[in-house]
């Protein structure tokens, strides 16, 4: 794994608005008070979700005041963890999974859409800043191969034509409907099959 850097620009300062604090102390509340540095993961994550996908150095300040931990504590966590970004990503954040079963199906046809609607590389963000694209390791949906997450909604059973679409519409800001692109629920059997053995309609 290559060693993550934050990015060299950082914002001076950062607090939580009203409803990550709110989000916070219920967290926290939730463990015993001499516990309540394990809630640091979380608050990350609440951080992370506030500014806009990543971060900053003073989000970990924050965060280690906070839970009255000492900062290098709060970094060595955000920079273990490939889930917090440490550079902007922008609005929208695209992992593409490449692991063998999404790679069988096609999965490079998504990373080429990802590369002509995005950036013609990996972690750098579009020309309107809005996005930017990476591959990842499994992300736990291999039967409906090949797929993609964006932030916190996946995308499955795509092709690279449905991938473009999908594209499409987060750079016009719209919001694509997450789920199967092949109109399965969830991960269910397509044309009513019961069994392996029932290919007549495959």
């Amino acid at each position: 794994m290559s060693l993550r850097r934050p990015s060299k620009e950082q914002p001076e300062n950062f607090e939580f608005n009203s409803t990550s604090l709110e989000a916070a102390k219920k967290i926290v509340a939730k463990y015993p008070k001499d516990k309540q540095q394990s809630a640091v993961m979380a608050l990350l994550y609440i951080a992370q979700k506030q500014n806009n996908n990543w971060i900053p150095l003073a989000a970990m300040k924050y965060i280690g005041k906070y839970l009255n931990m000492p900062y290098i504590k709060v970094y060595e966590v955000a920079t273990f963890y490939t889930m917090y970004n440490l550079a902007p990503v922008g609005k929208n954040f695209i992992q593409v999974c490449t692991t063998t079963p999404c790679m069988i199906r096609g999965a490079y046809k998504i990373v080429q859409a990802c590369k002509e609607k995005i950036s013609e590389n990996e972690n750098e963000l579009s020309i309107d800043q809005s996005c930017s694209w990476m591959e990842v390791e499994c992300l736990g949906a291999c039967v409906n191969a090949p797929m993609m997450q964006i932030n916190d909604d996946y995308f499955e059973d795509l092709d690279k034509e449905k991938t473009l679409k999908i594209l499409d519409k987060i750079l016009s800001g719209a919001s694509p409907e997450p789920g199967s692109y092949r109109g399965r629920i969830n991960n269910e059997p397509e044309n009513n099959r019961k069994t392996l053995m029932d290919l007549k309609d495959a």
